[in-house]
């Protein structure tokens, strides 16, 4: 392991660099976007604010006002939250050639995070184009701007999935582990990746790698099962366990994957090198065990098990052995403590949003 990432080094190491996050006002990337921030970066964030953000909140004739009052105090807590830590916010189209390259020139990014991309494999598979178009376009973008400025950036930082491994043949993967992507989503992540490799490998681009499982957390709008389950807690709905609930996840608190991106932008490495990590708890869980937790803070939840989504892989838990070593990644939010915190935030934000709904 290379000298240890103390905080003092994280924010040292980091002091100066200027990082753009394309896709940056999502679930994962206004969260990254403050953990950069408190650790001494500039950061930019480069959003069109269309994919599961304001304005489909507000266009989007299947959301009652319930839902859209509550997506939206999670959507403004993201943005007053960016404010107040500082963050520039610069509303474009990644997709596009013409604005991309022009407010990233304006900021001059020492770094670059790709993080746009459709939220589910089941969107992957209603809308493919639109999946093409938020992951791969604007990666290609991206990777033309690195290309066209070669002295700018010193690394991009390219979230990738879990998914790229499809089904899990033993109980935990490693990074060496041949992935077997299956589906529109789990493909694009996978081309996504190997694009970017050979930019690495074509014209010296420092990449790096980040492979996530299940996240959840606070101010997510992405309709993921850990959100879901809480939902039909609070409304009374059944928690559909699928196949009763015995698969598996390694379900990360957003907050731990934080950490360890930041630490895989701060660390030492030489400056046209490659490397992948799995950016997880470490710890597959079953989807009993998360509705169990749900259980625990919403007494009044009742489980209902049906078959197995297919299109969903089979899965495990991810070794972060390799991000251990080199970033001293130790992931602090173990379900039990993590995502029982999360599930009494949402309840706390429901009961608001009720209170404000019902009281127009």
């Amino acid at each position: 392991m290379t000298d240890k990432l103390t905080p003092a080094k994280i924010r040292r190491n980091l002091s100066g660099e200027r990082v753009s996050l394309i896709g940056g006002a999502g679930f994962i990337g206004h969260n990254l976007a403050i953990g950069l921030r408190q650790a001494g970066a500039e950061i930019q964030v480069v959003d069109n604010l269309m994919q599961n953000n304001l304005t489909t909140n507000v266009i989007d004739q299947n959301l009652d006002p319930f839902r859209r009052e509550l997506n939206h105090g999670f959507l403004i807590q993201r943005f007053e939250m960016m404010r107040d830590a500082g963050i520039k916010l610069d509303n474009a189209d990644a997709r596009s050639m013409i604005d991309l390259p022009e407010v990233l020139r304006d900021f001059d990014p020492t770094k670059l995070v790709h993080l746009s991309a459709i939220s589910s494999a089941v969107d992957a598979k209603h809308v493919p184009g639109h999946c093409f178009d938020l992951q791969l376009v604007t990666l290609r973008n991206v990777l033309e701007f690195t290309r066209l400025f070669p002295n700018s950036v010193n690394q991009l930082v390219l979230m990738s999935s879990s998914t790229v491994y499809g089904d899990f043949k033993t109980p935990t993967v490693d990074e060496n582990t041949r992935p077997r992507p299956y589906g529109i989503y789990a493909n694009a992540k996978y081309m996504a990746e190997r694009l970017a490799r050979t930019y690495n490998d074509q014209y010296g681009l420092g990449l790096t790698i980040i492979r996530p499982s299940a996240l959840y957390g606070e101010r997510c709008i992405s309709r993921r099962v850990s959100q879901v389950f809480i939902e039909n807690a609070l409304m009374g709905k059944p928690l559909l366990l699928e196949g009763s609930g015995n698969g598996r996840l390694d379900f990360t608190y957003i907050y731990d994957l934080v950490d360890g991106i930041v630490r895989s932008m701060a660390v030492d490495r030489e400056p046209e090198s490659s490397i992948t990590f799995n950016m997880t708890c470490g710890n597959a869980r079953t989807i009993a065990e998360l509705a169990g937790i749900v259980k625990s803070v919403i007494p009044t939840a009742i489980c209902e098990e049906r078959p197995r989504n297919k299109i969903k892989p089979v899965r495990g838990a991810l070794s972060t052995k390799r991000a251990s070593e080199t970033l001293n990644f130790r992931p602090q939010w173990p379900l039990e403590i993590g995502y029982k915190r999360y599930c009494e935030w949402y309840v706390e934000q429901w009961e608001r949003t009720q209170r404000v709904v019902f009281a127009n």
